[in-house]
């Protein structure tokens, strides 16, 4: 029997379309990564994930791809989330955030926020940080203490104008 999405995580998933839900047990049921996936596209896991989450596009390329490794019908995928589907940013996630890791990014930011603002003012002026052209990766780093994670915005700089 395929894998399927069990009540245990089936809160992130209720707010999905119904092909990324399929993705998702596609993706078990082939025992893939999105590591393995990000490969077969050429892009990165991430950008799978987020994706994968309805976060991101895939292109008529990806979904061709997509089709073919997880096994889903090319049509199917292209008729649900091809070209006149578009994401709905940032409304998977509930706020405040209920789970555990997505509480504590918000921590984070909640913590390390307004330090970071200053940092990022007085090494490049007042603007910010963008979140349409960045790039994030989470790297797993071996430490005696306990395993660490390593999160990486690389976002492009983009000035406040004056006018």
């Amino acid at each position: 029997m395929p894998p399927t999405i069990s009540a245990h995580t089936a809160a992130p998933y209720s707010r999905l379309p119904g092909t990324n839900v399929r993705l998702f047990e596609a993706k078990a049921q082939q025992g893939l990564t999105f590591a393995d996936i990000g490969k077969a596209l050429n892009r990165d896991e991430v950008w799978v994930a987020a994706a994968f989450y309805a976060q991101a596009k895939f292109s008529d390329e990806d979904l061709a791809k997509l089709s073919k490794l997880l096994k889903i019908n090319q049509e199917v995928l292209s008729s649900e989330i091809g070209g006149h589907w578009w994401p709905d940013r940032g409304a998977v996630t509930e706020f405040p955030p209920k789970d555990p890791v997505i509480y504590r990014l918000y921590e984070g930011i909640m913590v390390y926020g307004q330090p970071i603002k200053a940092l990022i003012h007085e090494k490049f002026g007042d603007g910010i940080m963008s979140m349409i052209n960045c790039k994030v990766h989470v790297e797993k780093i071996a430490d005696p203490a306990g395993d660490r994670v390593l999160l990486t915005f690389n976002g492009k700089f983009l000035p406040y104008l004056q006018w």
